[in-house]
C-alpha cells in the first residue's frame, strides 16, 4: 500500500531526530492512511485515505 492519501495527496515526510545529547539521526513521519470503500463517481471503490479526510467529511463512505 502506498503511503499517500488519494484525496489530499498527503504523503511521507522526512526529517531529523535529535537525542538528548543532540546527536542526529534520520527519521520519517508516516501519514495515518486507511483503506476505505468510498463512493467515487457514483460507484463504490476502495481507496487509500488519510484519517483527517475521513474526519472532515471529504470522503463519502460506501455501505
Amino acid at each position: 500500500m502506498s503511503r499517500k492519501c488519494e484525496i489530499c495527496n498527503k504523503g511521507v515526510t522526512f526529517g531529523v531526530q535529535f537525542s538528548h545529547s543532540h546527536r542526529q539521526s534520520k527519521r520519517r513521519w508516516n501519514p495515518n492512511i486507511r483503506k476505505v470503500k468510498a463512493i467515487v463517481n457514483g460507484t463504490s471503490k476502495t481507496i487509500n485515505v488519510c484519517t483527517r479526510c475521513l474526519r472532515s467529511g471529504k470522503v463519502q463512505r460506501a455501505v
